[in-house]
């Protein structure tokens, strides 16, 4: 009896993947230039890794903005998706709700300008404003950003996902409201919530997989797994690697100095 009592308890079972291999990739931010390593790595891993099915490969959104290349960003992205070597996802992050909402309200622009939609507006061949109240040329800008669009970036913006699981993982852009069931979570939290989830005592429903709150290092804990390293400060872009034996951190850094 005694030696039942203290025998030691089995340890948890590993986060499961139901067997896919999934790979997720942080915020991008415009920065094509650590975007093509990071995917030859995963390629490559892919490749040796030799998945029974088809890998699945996640973004969790903020596509644009701060970078010089956002519109060269999409594009790679949905040529992605028109290869068959992974299944691609693609997260809605807080800068794609900005550049929807500017393109909705063109006064909005002063406010998106201040986190980064100045270059968005670059990289798609529109002159930005030279002074942020001038509300006449923001609405030039926004009828300028709406040509210029492609429909297929247009539609690739409005078709975001707001959150991914897979097996014993949730991946969202921004977070969880804690205390709130997975299926009742609220875009406005999906997307932007910060320090009441990163603060948040305790595990969730999965574990969840995010981006939008950067750090110098990927953060890897029991209840989430971190992948923003601010890319556009750091150079450093940042995927996690996630199948049945757990998570392994992938990187690629720019190949030139980053935009702040």
């Amino acid at each position: 009896m005694f030696r039942n009592l203290f025998k030691p308890k089995a340890k948890p079972a590993a986060a499961s993947t139901g067997g896919r291999l999934v790979y997720a990739v942080g915020d991008v931010h415009g920065h094509l230039d650590a975007l093509d390593p990071l995917i030859l790595t995963i390629a490559e891993d892919a490749l040796a890794s030799q998945p029974a099915e088809r890998p699945m490969l996640i973004f969790v959104g903020d596509y644009v903005d701060r970078g010089p290349a956002s519109a060269g960003v999409v594009e790679r992205i949905l040529g992605l998706t028109r290869e068959t070597a992974f299944e691609v996802r693609t997260l809605k992050g807080n800068h794609e709700e900005a550049l929807l909402q500017f393109l909705e309200e063109p006064s909005f622009g002063a406010t998106w300008a201040d986190f980064g939609g100045n270059t968005t507006l670059a990289s798609y061949g529109v002159q930005p404003p030279a002074q942020r109240t001038d509300t006449e040329a923001w609405i030039k800008a926004s009828e300028a950003l709406a040509e210029a669009l492609p429909a297929e970036h247009l539609e690739f913006y409005r078709n975001l996902e707001l959150m991914i699981e897979v097996g014993d993982y949730a991946f969202v852009h921004a977070g969880v409201r804690p205390g709130v069931p997975l299926s009742r979570q609220s875009e406005k939290d999906l997307i932007w919530i910060r320090q009441e989830f990163l603060t948040a005592p305790g595990r969730f429903e999965k574990i969840i997989v995010h981006g939008h709150t950067p750090m110098e290092e990927p953060q890897v804990l029991p209840a989430r797994i971190g992948i923003d390293t601010g890319v556009y400060a750091t150079g450093v872009l940042t995927a996690v690697r996630l199948d049945d034996t757990g998570p392994r951190i992938l990187q690629a850094r720019a190949r030139r100095a980053a935009a702040a």
